[in-house]
């Protein structure tokens, strides 16, 4: 644990170009689950897509990801995912901005869970334009032991319903939506490609689909229920959601604010969110 607590601290800067190509894949990728948006404004969620890490293939790790030990710590658990994060917005991106990310590791905490030993690592990210700081954000990501490792029964999965909810979006969550978002994020986690993998090797049911891409979903939906991009958006990852199924975006608006969820064909709760205006 001393090993790694010495990761928290470290910073890098990374810089991008929102570029109409980047704008065309994302809206053609999410469309027609975006908000609406002025010409030339880039969606809520775009600069997850930005100055992604590009390590050469052989300093990835077995899972497809940058091999752990470099900008984060070498925590010695296989298995990691967004467990959530914190997006405050305090200025939208444009095309043409040249956006500079700087990401910082801010925690590094072990705990048991009911379903074995967990590490969340969190980093912060303050991402800017010429005109100065757009968006300031929190990720934490968790690291869980290998598929049948875990020690304890797991948690009852949470359920919601639909109907509860003001706009309910459906959405495929087919391979190709998991292809198309891996590619604009240069992201080679295998479970979002690799079937056999998935299931075999991490022990989901199926291709789990990206936590961003539900986040991007949710944080869409808050803003075409408020009218506008939410000055904070809060998202916690639940339960995987695997492919091949039409999944839900909930929404209502509460009070000011918003609070919405995926669900799962089978009414599983998958992510939770809330936004403030």
């Amino acid at each position: 644990m001393t090993e790694l607590t010495a990761w928290i601290g470290r910073s890098r800067e990374t810089s991008d170009l929102v570029t109409p190509r980047l704008l065309a894949e994302f809206r053609a990728t999410f469309a027609p689950h975006l908000a609406p948006s002025p010409e030339g404004s880039a969606p809520p969620t775009l600069h997850w897509c930005l100055a992604p890490e590009t390590p050469p293939a052989d300093a990835l790790g077995p899972d497809g990801h940058a091999a752990k030990g470099g900008f984060l710590p070498p925590v010695p658990l296989p298995r990691r995912m967004w467990a959530g994060g914190q997006v405050e917005t305090l200025s939208e991106l444009r095309e043409g901005d040249l956006v500079t990310r700087t990401e910082t590791v801010r925690d590094v905490a072990f705990k048991e869970g009911r379903s074995g030993k967990l590490c969340f690592v969190t980093v912060e990210h303050a991402v800017a334009t010429a005109r100065g700081l757009a968006i300031r954000e929190q990720q934490d990501i968790v690291y869980r032991e290998a598929a049948g490792a875990q020690s304890g029964s797991g948690a009852a999965a949470e359920r919601d319903d639909a109907a509860g909810y003001e706009q309910v979006w459906a959405v495929p969550a087919t391979p190709t939506l998991l292809f198309r978002y891996s590619a604009m994020t240069f992201n080679g986690h295998r479970f979002h490609y690799d079937q056999p993998y998935a299931t075999q090797v991490e022990g989901y049911a199926d291709l789990v689909v990206h936590g961003p891409i539900q986040a991007t979903l949710l944080m869409n939906l808050a803003a075409t229920l408020l009218g506008r991009v939410p000055r904070t958006f809060t998202y916690r990852g639940v339960a995987p959601m695997t492919a091949n199924q039409i999944f839900r975006i909930c929404g209502r608006r509460n009070g000011e604010g918003f609070k919405g969820v995926t669900l799962d064909e089978a009414g599983h709760v998958c992510m939770r969110a809330q936004a403030a205006a």
